[in-house]
C-alpha cells in the first residue's frame, strides 16, 4: 500500500473509533509497526491526530475537514485530469474567478502558461501564479484561514462583488442533486456564494468522493452550476440526477 493511501486509511480509522493502537492500525493497513509509528509522526506533525504511548487519537470531528497537507496528496493524479478538463472549458482572453482546495490548486497549475485574467481566492493558488508571463493575477483582500490559505471575509466578499467573471471554478467538500453544493466552513461557503454571484458560468471540480458527502454549510443548490467535472468512478444515479437539472457532467478516467 502506497504511504499516501496507508495516511489515509489511519487518519479515517482513527477518527471513526476516536483511538487506536499501532498494533491495531498495523494490522489495518499490513505495514509493520515500525512503519505505522513513522506514519503517526508525520501525522501529528500535520495536525490530523494526537500520539499517545503506543496509538494515537483523532483530533478531527467526524464532519470536519482534513488537514490541505493530507488532501493535496490524495487522488493527485485524478485531480490532475480534473484541472486539464476544465482548462479546456476556459477560453483564452477570458476572466476567472478560482475558488481554494487542492483540486482548484491544480487547476491554477494548469492556467499558467495561458492569456487570462485571474483572481484566485487561495494564497496556495496566487503563489501558483504569480510567474506566470501572461496571465494577469488579480489578489483580492481577505483573510487566509490557516493551512488551507483559502481567503475568506467581508474584503474578500467586497472584492467579489466589485468584479464581473466570465467564469468561476469552485471546489466542494459536497455535491448532492439533493443537498447541492456544501462546505465544511461557514466563511467559504460565504465566498463560494459570492463567487457564484459574480460570474457567468459555473464549473464545479469535485473527485467521486464528494458525491457521498454532505458539509455543513450550505453554498447552493445544483441548478447554480453550468458544468461539473468529475471523474468516472462518481455514482451513476448522481451523475443522471445532475444532468436531469439541466448541469453538464464531464467525466475523466479515475485510472
Amino acid at each position: 500500500m502506497a504511504s499516501t493511501d496507508r495516511h489515509r486509511r489511519i487518519v479515517e480509522a482513527v477518527r471513526v473509533e476516536g483511538r487506536l493502537g499501532v498494533a491495531e492500525l498495523a494490522a489495518l493497513t499490513g505495514a509493520s509497526e515500525m512503519t505505522v509509528r513513522r506514519d503517526l509522526e508525520i501525522l501529528a506533525g500535520q495536525g490530523v491526530l494526537e500520539r499517545y504511548h503506543g496509538g494515537a487519537r483523532s483530533l478531527l470531528l467526524r464532519g470536519e475537514e482534513p488537514p490541505f497537507a493530507l488532501r493535496a496528496t490524495e487522488n493527485s493524479a485524478v485531480k490532475q485530469r480534473i484541472a486539464a478538463e476544465v482548462a479546456s472549458l476556459v477560453a483564452d482572453g477570458e476572466t476567472v474567478v478560482l475558488d481554494s482546495g487542492t483540486t482548484c490548486l491544480e487547476v491554477a497549475r494548469t492556467l499558467e502558461q495561458r492569456r487570462l485574467t485571474v483572481m484566485p481566492l487561495s494564497l496556495h493558488s496566487a503563489n501558483a501564479l504569480t510567474a506566470a508571463p501572461r496571465l494577469r493575477l488579480i489578489i483580492p483582500g481577505g483573510e487566509p484561514r490557516p493551512g488551507e490559505l483559502a481567503l475568506t471575509g467581508p474584503l474578500t466578499e467586497s472584492a467579489l462583488a466589485a468584479l464581473r467573471f466570465d467564469t468561476a471554478v469552485l471546489g466542494c467538500c459536497g455535491l448532492t442533486a439533493a443537498d447541492g453544493l456544501t462546505a465544511y466552513d461557514l466563511a467559504e461557503a460565504a465566498v463560494k456564494r459570492a463567487a457564484i454571484a459574480s460570474a457567468r458560468k459555473v464549473i464545479a471540480v469535485a473527485d467521486a468522493a464528494k458525491f457521498s458527502r454532505t458539509a455543513l454549510a450550505y453554498v447552493a443548490p445544483v441548478t447554480a452550476l453550468h458544468t461539473v467535472v468529475t471523474d468516472d468512478r462518481a455514482p451513476g444515479e448522481e451523475v443522471a440526477a445532475l444532468a436531469a437539472a439541466g448541469v453538464t457532467v464531464r467525466t475523466v478516467p479515475a485510472g
